[in-house]
């Protein structure tokens, strides 16, 4: 396949969803022009305008950095179609009309340029009715896309083709939105609702009906169907209120639509539940309208009955003995489900036999493969496993003949049995649908592997299917792939070409304990002599959430502070060994860096970081300051800012470092962590987290092949003592004002103290290793103050940050 370059995108629709996609081109730099009509009143784009407008104001924000609304460009019908003939891909995101839709095509098809794509994004309308509205030149570049909801975070996008796309089109539109948008793609058939919807509403629709069957409330129902089941943290009536109540009967309206007993046995269980047919009725559409299945009043969350037409008290939790059902194997799970005598165990046992029943009636109508419907469940419902590798897991004939038996005593939604290949063939031989050789695609009764596009090289090691390694990046797990270097309970290092050594912490949440920091040492050692650089990369999130406290305290309680300075001094030279070493140390960074995480990124030569990657010094939370060289990297970075600009005072310059590590702010996005200085505008954002090993690997070979060398150590310019006496006149006016307390105080005057040099001129010129000398003795001071042993017990205890 020829390389398919799209340079500019033509966004169709200003509404929630064309706005937001526009949103996330601009995130990863692509150009885009956003129409939509001419504003009858006021500026021709007025309704274009207040769309970009809004996306400042949206939470979870659409913009990695909100000014980037303003890269958006505007546009209408009437005045600019022009523009349409540059653009190489156009997506038609207006309201879910047929007729609206088909209008439209009419309209731009004159200038769509020859060779660009043209997707309409639509969560369930024919793709193959809206082509008939296209000219004959046009059909073999159209197809369906479909984003979740809110397009940056959700990773699933929907390719659905018709009978006349040209595969080429779209194997073009895939890599695209795989390693540009980075997103997880699956590619459709052109049914109703497509595969996560279709899967995932008939479920929901499953699970309400359910409740009531058993005499459930909807928040035990949402302890029961969130996490402990391996699912979205949201549960299930939690994730209809955000999703929004009208939403979820719109996509309900297209199965009752589309579908007919004729071509679906379970279109009875399709019907609009009577309480959600009321919360419409009211008007409470869920979080949006502050009321749907739940309603927050002060801080409590009351629950909608259905007997009252109110609003009752909630908070109701699962019986715990289910709860620790959940946590056993698979296997031993799903029997103790199914033969519990409580409704609760019933309920869950009934939740998944429909989830299994009817991915299997339906899977040749709507997917290729069973990989396809575990992947969208995965990457558009936020489960754990999808409905078939669960199946596999637990034994596959087994529960198979479970279902059956239900089937047969008409406990299901549907009394359509499982079909043939479920029992008999190479499925049943193979013990399930996902294999070595692919997975099963029962049109063609074969297993399938991994379309092999030449996006998938760049994912080494993407997520996995249970059972399924064939065409999936290297194959096998990132854990035993490889030649293994070093390895021990805190890290492994290791090579995949005996070039680049990787180094992958396993502590728990990857924080940095004192074996941590061993290895890391180590793995500079033995690169310095045999390779020619060194990647950190862990596998999963998070990079790092920062120094590992526990490991700390035995050490405290047994020297003090003393014992903790020497520990904190060891893990300073380990990031100076890193910022200093022969060969380049490259941090592939994805979610959470922060603190220790933070600082061992912004001390390597390069940073490879995921889009969704959050950055920061966080350390004020447990009453520290940071103290791994995070202050001295501030000084210095600040220092090396102010040389390059004719303004000859530093404290601008050290302000926004000073400010992000007092208050604890956090890059909420790769591209608002470089605004912040956590990340440099050399390094590399990737959209697409299963390519970060990938382009981290390519970059420390390239570095290595340029000749790299280390920076020089050299001293640097401090603000000195009056330059900490401006920031703590400011720090005076907020603890004075009730913005912080006085213990915050105390920490943020601790951290101007360093950043600005100590008890210095001045311009002074210092070092690292002496700012770091400032940063442990801060450090240790706090960890002898009873506020901050509060803190430090309270997010060990709870998770959370005391406030003190």
């Amino acid at each position: 396949m020829s390389r398919f370059p799209i340079k500019k995108v033509a966004v169709l629709g200003a509404g929630v969803m064309g706005a937001q996609i526009a949103a996330h081109l601009v995130n990863v730099k692509v150009q885009v022009v956003l129409f939509d009509l001419k504003a009858k009143e006021g500026p021709a784009n007025g309704i274009t305008a207040k769309a970009i407008a809004n996306l400042k104001k949206l939470k979870p924000a659409p913009l990695g950095v909100a000014e980037d609304a303003d890269l958006i460009q505007q546009a209408n019908y009437d005045d600019h179609l022009e523009q349409l003939k540059d653009c190489d891909l156009v997506i038609e995101a207006i309201a879910e009309r047929m007729d609206w839709k088909l209008d439209l095509y009419k309209k731009i098809a004159p200038f769509v340029a020859p060779h660009a794509l043209v997707a309409s994004n639509t969560s369930g309308l024919s793709i193959t009715k809206l082509s008939e509205a296209l000219p004959e030149e046009i059909k073999p570049r159209f197809c369906g896309i479909h984003f979740f909801n809110p397009p940056r975070y959700m990773y699933l996008v929907e390719l659905i083709n018709t009978p006349t796309t040209r595969p080429e089109a779209l194997d073009q539109l895939e890599a695209f939105v795989t390693t540009s948008l980075g997103k997880g793609v699956v590619r459709a058939k052109d049914t109703p609702n497509f595969i996560a919807n279709r899967v995932g509403i008939a479920g929901m629709l499953g699970i309400i009906g359910e409740t009531a069957k058993f005499g459930l409330t909807y928040d035990v129902v949402d302890d029961l169907t969130g996490k402990r089941l391996g699912r979205a943290s949201s549960g299930t009536f939690r994730t209809a209120d955000v999703v929004g109540l009208d939403t979820m009967a719109h996509v309900v309206k297209t199965l009752q639509d589309n579908l007919s007993l004729e071509t679906d046995p379970f279109y009875g269980s399709y019907g609009t539940p009577p309480v959600l047919a009321k919360l419409l009725e009211m008007g409470n559409l869920g979080q949006k309208a502050k009321a749907g299945f739940f309603k927050k009043v002060g801080r409590d969350i009351l629950r909608f009955d259905m007997a009252s037409g109110n609003y009752v008290a909630g908070g109701e939790k699962a019986d715990e003995v289910y709860g620790r059902m959940l946590q056993r194997p698979a296997a031993e799970r799903l029997a103790l489900l199914r033969n519990s005598e409580g409704p609760q165990g019933q309920f869950l046992w009934a939740v998944l036999r429909n989830s299994f029943h009817y991915a299997a009636v339906h899977l040749q109508t709507i997917a290729e493969t069973a990989r396809d419907v575990d992947l969208a469940m995965r990457w558009g419902f936020g489960m754990q496993q999808g409905p078939f590798e669960l199946w596999q897991e637990a034994g596959w004939l087994t529960v198979a003949n479970w279902i059956q038996e239900d089937i047969a005593a008409g406990k299901a939604l549907s009394n359509a049995p499982l079909p043939d290949w479920v029992f008999k063939g190479p499925v049943a031989e193979a013990g399930g649908v996902h294999t070595a050789e692919g997975s099963w695609n029962p049109s063609t009764s074969k297993f399938v592997a991994r379309h092999a596009l030449p996006v998938y090289a760049r994912q080494l090691f993407p997520e996995k299917i249970s059972g399924h390694t064939q065409g999936l990046g290297l194959g096998g797990s990132f854990e035993t792939a490889g030649k293994t270097l070093h390895e021990d309970k805190a890290i492994r290092l290791w090579t995949l070409d005996d070039q680049i050594i990787i180094a992958s912490i396993k502590t728990k949440m990857h924080a940095i304990s004192p074996e941590v920091s061993e290895g890391l040492a180590r793995a500079v050692d033995m690169a310095e002599k045999d390779y020619a650089g060194v990647v950190i990369w862990s596998g999963d999130e998070p990079f790092s959430a920062g120094a590992d406290l526990q490991a700390m305290l035995p050490g405290f309680m047994m020297g003090g502070a003393g014992a903790i300075n020497k520990m904190e001094k060891a893990l300073q030279q380990v990031m100076l060994k890193i910022r200093y070493a022969n060969v380049p140390v490259v941090s592939a960074v994805r979610g959470l860096a922060l603190g220790g995480g933070c600082e061992l990124a912004v001390h390597s030569a390069r940073r490879v970081v995921a889009m969704e990657s959050y950055i920061g010094l966080v350390e004020v939370g447990v009453g520290l300051v940071p103290g791994a060289g995070g202050l001295t990297y501030i000084a210095r970075r600040a220092a090396e800012n102010a040389a390059l600009s004719t303004h000859k005072d530093l404290l601008p310059f050290l302000t926004e470092g000073f400010t992000a590590a007092a208050m604890a702010k956090v890059g909420t996005s790769a591209l608002e962590s470089r605004k912040l200085g956590y990340l440099l505008d050399s390094d590399v954002i990737v959209p697409n987290k299963d390519e970060l090993l990938f382009v981290a690997l390519n970059e420390a070979k390239a570095m290595a092949a340029g000749g790299y060398r280390a920076p020089h150590k050299r001293q640097f310019l401090v603000a000195g003592r009056n330059g900490k006496a401006t920031i703590q006149g400011q720090l005076v006016n907020m603890r004075d004002g009730g913005f912080i307390s006085q213990h915050d105080f105390h920490i943020a005057s601790l951290i101007a103290g360093v950043v600005t040099g100590g008890d210095v001129d001045n311009g002074t010129l210092v070092t690292e290793e002496y700012l770091m000398s400032l940063e442990r003795k801060a450090f240790c001071s706090l960890l002898e103050n009873a506020k901050t042993q509060e803190r430090i017990m309270g997010m060990l205890s709870t998770g959370k940050p005391v406030r003190n």
